[in-house]
This record gives structure tokens, C-alpha cells and sequence, in this order.
């Protein structure tokens, strides 16, 4: 007992006092195993940190949104998408809350806040990575969100206006194969270092994959300025032709065409309410591809008088529009956050 007493002590010397009959306090052998299962933790957190500064680093943005996403949370009495807007610094920081919310069943996704130079292409294979490649559109991130299933990230020349960064994306969707519901100007994309913790992607041991960082170049790709500049035009062209048909179509034909903003002003639904009737148009039409100007002309198609001066007029234009895609955007990550 004494032999037994005095190599407890020595394994243990740190304690002041030891007491035989009592649970023996852990040895070598277990301080060793739970300094390598620190050690694991340490080693998972620094790559995580590794991988997030090489995707954000590649994005090349000042200020990200951050997206806390699980479907079912509003069973469990808690919001759907949690958001959060930080600098880079902020956001590394805030990696071990990030970590902590994802083990708990939070999808984290990223984008650039404000208007930037980055397009999502979103469900690609690696076959189509490969022939954005060979096409002059090489991604400046490749992200795999799923096994054998990719999102990548553009970087065009410039930043650009929110109606051309949307007609950019839904371009580069159509012509890779992409997701074009995933495709306007401020679509989420997964952050690399977590998991993706959609239901149908739990492996056999019940964990999920980790959504993994492929590439990170940060460069701008080849076909940029000609590819931005063909899709202006092709805008430019669609509002003309739009234009055209709205002031050539006859009666019987005016029914396949777009609503205008008329129809909305003589629903009974909004009772003569011209707040309420800009706002629903202003959903309506954005959501139907009509650009911010169009928009802003139709709803100046009644006086704003009551509203005060011309900037006040203007200011509530903006607001209205600004609002209808803020309303906009809330729908979307709902509908396409799946992958």
C-alpha cells in the first residue's frame, strides 16, 4: 500500500494531499490522452481558421453577412436564419461561435455585403468547373458543399449595380448549368471549414461532411469585361423589347404580358392604399426581372405631391424600392439554401 501510495504521489505530485481511499486522481496515462484529444481540438480550430481566411482572403471583400441557417429551428422556437454582418477581423473572431452553432445544426453561409464583384455559380460539377476553365471564366473560389457537388465564386474586373450583378449571375447559371434560382446579386454561398448539415448528407457513422475549400486563386477571370459588357446589352436590349411589346400589344394579348402597375391600383385588395399598392408592385416587378428604374417610373406614374419636395419624393421611391428587396431577398435563402 505504501509502495502503491507513493507512485500515486508521484504521478500525481501536484496535489497537496492524497487520500487512498478515495477515487484516484488521473496519471500520465490519462493527462496524455486528454492532451491529444486538446490537441485534436486545437489542430481542427486552427484549420478551420486556416481555410475561412483562405476563401475570405480569395473573395477579397472588406465586410461579409453571415448566414446561421436551419430549417427547423422555428420548431425548436428560434429564428430560422440567424444573420450577422462583421470585417474580416470580426469574423475570425467570431470562428469558435460559428463552430459551436454549426455542431448544434446551423448551415454557415457567406456573402459580400453591399454591392461587389462577385458572382455565385451554384450546383456545378467537377467537369463544368473544368470548362469555365477552359472557357476563360476560371473561378477565384471553388467551394465543394457536398460531395462531388461545387459552388463557385466569379471575380469580375469591377463592382457592379445590383440589376447587372443579378443579370450577370442568372448569365453565367444558364450558361454553366447552374442553379438560377441561386443566381442574383447577393446570393449566400457555404463557408469552407464547417459542415453541411443537411439531413441527407449524415454519413453512415451519423456525421456530416465538411464543406470543403477547393480552390483559391482570388483571381479575376479572363472573359471578364467582354462577358459583363455582352450582358449589358443583352439587358439593354430585353427592356427594349419589353418596352416594345407593352405599347404595341394589343388588347387580347395584353393579358400574357406583365402586370403594370395600373392593375394594382384598381385591385380592391389594397383599397385605394398607394402606399401599399407602390410596395406590391415594386415586389411584383423586381421579382419579375424588371430593373430599380423601370420600377421607380411606374410608381411616379401617380402624384407624389403629398409626399413633400422632389427629394422627399425620391426618398420615398428609394425606400419602397429598397424595401420590396429587402422582402425579396428574406424569401430566397429559404428556398435555395438546401445544397
Amino acid at each position: 500500500m505504501e509502495q502503491e501510495r507513493t507512485r500515486t504521489s508521484v504521478c500525481c505530485r501536484f496535489l497537496p494531499l492524497f487520500d487512498s481511499t478515495s477515487r484516484p486522481w488521473p496519471c500520465h496515462a490519462d493527462r496524455r490522452r486528454r492532451l491529444t484529444s486538446w490537441t485534436a481540438r486545437t489542430f481542427e480550430v486552427d484549420r478551420t481558421r486556416q481555410v475561412v481566411e483562405q476563401q475570405i482572403g480569395a473573395m477579397g471583400a472588406v465586410v461579409y453577412e453571415i448566414g446561421l441557417y436551419k430549417p427547423e429551428a422555428d420548431r425548436e422556437g428560434q429564428p430560422v436564419m440567424i444573420p450577422r454582418i462583421w470585417d474580416v477581423e470580426g469574423l475570425l473572431r467570431s470562428l469558435p461561435w460559428l463552430r459551436l452553432q454549426n455542431s448544434l445544426g446551423r448551415n454557415i453561409y457567406i456573402r459580400p455585403k453591399g454591392e461587389h464583384n462577385l458572382s455565385l455559380v451554384d450546383d456545378l460539377s467537377a467537369g463544368t468547373i473544368q470548362r469555365m476553365k477552359t472557357a476563360g471564366y476560371a473561378p477565384a473560389v471553388v467551394v465543394e458543399t457536398s460531395p462531388a457537388n461545387f459552388q463557385a465564386w466569379l471575380k469580375h474586373p469591377r463592382a457592379l449595380p445590383k440589376d447587372l450583378s443579378t443579370a450577370v449571375a442568372q448569365h453565367l447559371a444558364k450558361e454553366f448549368g447552374g442553379d438560377t434560382g441561386a443566381a442574383d446579386w447577393r446570393h449566400f454561398g457555404r463557408l469552407a471549414g464547417y459542415t453541411n448539415r443537411k439531413e441527407k448528407y449524415r454519413q453512415d457513422n451519423g456525421f456530416f461532411p465538411f464543406v470543403r475549400l477547393k480552390e483559391a486563386s482570388g483571381a479575376e477571370y479572363l472573359q471578364g469585361e467582354p462577358f459583363i459588357e455582352s450582358v449589358k446589352d443583352a439587358v439593354q436590349q430585353a427592356a427594349m423589347r419589353r418596352q416594345t411589346a407593352r405599347v404595341l400589344a394589343p388588347g387580347p394579348r395584353a393579358a400574357t404580358l406583365l402586370k403594370d402597375i395600373e392593375s394594382f391600383r384598381r385591385n380592391p385588395t389594397y383599397a385605394g392604399d398607394g402606399t401599399r399598392i407602390d410596395l406590391a408592385y415594386a415586389i411584383y416587378a423586381l421579382s419579375h426581372g424588371l430593373s430599380e428604374v423601370q420600377v421607380a417610373a411606374q410608381i411616379r406614374t401617380r402624384s407624389l405631391a403629398h409626399k413633400g419636395s422632389e427629394r422627399r419624393q425620391n426618398e420615398y421611391v428609394e425606400r419602397t424600392i429598397k424595401k420590396a428587396n429587402e422582402l425579396i431577398d428574406r424569401r430566397r435563402p429559404v428556398q435555395s439554401l438546401e445544397r
